[in-house]
């Protein structure tokens, strides 16, 4: 945070908190190499110039191991390009006019794709260096060390460990070490005992190999020793994983000091400016939109949230702004997603190819939704900050810059569109209506009218995102109409409900009179 740094502020967040991870990382590594090689002496004696260049060679190893780790490392949840579709990419490039690379969603995809197989190749280089350090070339070990970093990074790809998962709770980094340490040792022995299952099915079709021990006392000596430098490996690994989780994830304070004159003037400009200039969806990005949500949410930092109500009300405006963009970008895509495959079109399809529709349309929405983390943190900001302004907004910025407006119309047509998503069909009721258990109407789909509803299944991974995000709309939406409820059934008994709380403007997902019923579901207690 020092002014000084040559870097911009985002950027020197990441490199500070990498060269964190290397320091911690190695601290581990050597703690490892030194207990094994404390133990191992039991069975074998070598010189300390062998034991020294040993570990050197451990350790550059560990880091070759960490720097491609934190290469493909984001927080934003995507998939790689398979080979099947790089090499039609490719063939389209060869032989059909137009340039098939020119795609940016298939440009960032192929970009990881390329780090994580620098990732598979440097975890077996370093799986064979590391292995070769602690077992030396007994029951070729050092050709297992290979077997063992491709394992594992096969594993580490397909269970996609590469994402940044930001904890619910922010803990002290020493104590969620500390509470992440007994889940990497169980994950080490259950890796390395899979991997060492491998190896010894693999011997089993190597007669001569046993065939060099004289006695089975040393056979079975080599193979503890063995087994054990695997999960000595496996373990470095784990650790490794868990520290840059850890480090990365670690909620970072974009504010001057308190006292500072910069606190007393503009306490709002670095959080800002890593919110508008940092590259989107990146891990600068994300951790400020963790400190503005924390900021909202709590009482901590209560001079940082005055200072949004400051009397220009720029600085509201630019935060919320910031906030709704992404749930903007949500509702867009998914209107989109509806669009192209239109009721009316799914309606007129046969049986057979209702299926193939609702696939293309997971397979366009799924990397979105996956995308739970920043969506449900602008949801939380924008309404903590809403209800705030209540009894926090001295000028009343939040209604007059016409902010609350725009914060209940996005986070209504959000939820419209996620609901619709999961298979949801809004019918917009008459008034005499709203007087039953239920405003809108949901149903599955019976008619061919142009209404805002696909068909989904209620199962899978893709509709358990859209509940997790639906819920968290429908909280934040409650929590506003919680604090300003007086006020909101004075303007419906008035009818200036829709004047007060809606945009003039066309929403960006169903009509204002919808959205007015779901507001007035809410306004109610009854929207679930």
């Amino acid at each position: 945070m020092s002014s000084s740094s040559s870097l911009p502020l985002p950027e020197a967040v990441v490199k500070n908190r990498f060269l964190g991870f290397m320091i911690w990382q190695s601290i581990t590594s050597t703690f490892i190499f030194i207990l094994f090689k404390t133990i191992t002496t039991l069975y074998s004696q070598s010189s300390f110039l062998f034991s020294l260049l040993a570990f050197l060679i451990f350790e550059i190893s560990q880091l070759l191991f960490s720097v491609f780790l934190s290469i493909p490392s984001s927080p934003k949840s995507y998939s790689p390009v398979s080979a099947f579709h790089l090499s039609f990419a490719f063939l389209r490039f060869l032989f059909v006019s137009g340039d098939s690379f020119s795609s940016v969603d298939f440009r960032h995809r192929f970009n990881l794709s390329l780090r994580l197989f620098l990732f598979l190749v440097a975890a077996s280089l370093s799986g064979f260096l590391s292995l070769l350090c602690l077992c030396g070339s007994r029951n070729y070990g050092f050709i297992s060390g290979f077997g063992f970093g491709l394992f594992y990074a096969g594993y580490y790809i397909y269970k996609q460990r590469w994402i940044l998962e930001f904890p619910i709770i922010q803990r002290p980094l020493f104590y969620s070490f500390k509470m992440s340490l007994p889940l990497a040792v169980k994950q080490a022995l259950k890796l390395s005992s899979v991997a060492y299952l491998f190896l010894a099915v693999l011997l089993v079709f190597l007669p001569n190999q046993l065939k060099s021990y004289v006695t089975m006392g040393e056979f079975v000596s080599e193979q503890i020793i063995l087994s054990s430098g695997s999960f000595a490996v496996f373990l470095c690994w784990e650790l490794s994983h868990h520290l840059h989780q850890v480090l990365h994830t670690k909620r970072f304070v974009f504010a001057p000091p308190i006292g500072s004159a910069a606190a007393e003037t503009n306490p709002s400009e670095p959080l800002l400016a890593a919110l508008e200039e940092s590259t989107p969806c990146s891990l600068p990005q994300y951790l400020a939109y963790l400190d503005l949500c924390m900021v909202c949410e709590n009482n901590v930092d209560t001079w940082r949230r005055a200072a949004f109500f400051e009397e220009t009300g720029e600085t509201y405006k630019r935060v919320i702004a910031v906030c709704l963009r992404p749930l903007e970008h949500l509702t867009c895509t998914l209107a989109e997603g509806f669009e192209s495959h239109s009721v009316d079109n799914a309606y007129q399809q046969s049986n057979q190819l209702q299926p193939q529709t609702d696939s293309q349309l997971d397979s366009k929405c799924y990397e979105l939704l996956n995308n739970f983390q920043q969506c449900a943190w602008c949801a939380r900001t924008v309404a903590f900050l809403t209800a705030r302004s209540h009894t926090e907004d001295r000028f009343g910025v939040a209604q007059l810059s016409g902010s609350n407006a725009a914060v209940v119309s996005t986070l209504l047509s959000c939820l419209l569109a996620v609901e619709a998503f999961m298979g949801k069909k809004t019918n917009l009721q008459a008034s005499h209506q709203l007087m039953g258990p239920v405003g809108i109407k949901w149903a599955t789909l019976n008619t061919g009218r142009r209404d805002i509803a696909v068909v989904k299944k209620r199962s899978g991974p893709t509709y358990s995102k859209a509940y997790a995000i639906a819920d968290v709309l429908r909280t934040s939406i409650y929590y506003i109409v919680s604090a300003f409820h007086d006020e909101m059934l004075t303007s419906d008994k008035a009818g200036l409900l829709e004047k007060d709380w809606l945009i003039s403007s066309k929403p960006l997902l169903g009509t204002r009179e919808l959205l007015l019923q779901k507001l007035r579901l809410f306004l109610d207690f009854r929207a679930s």
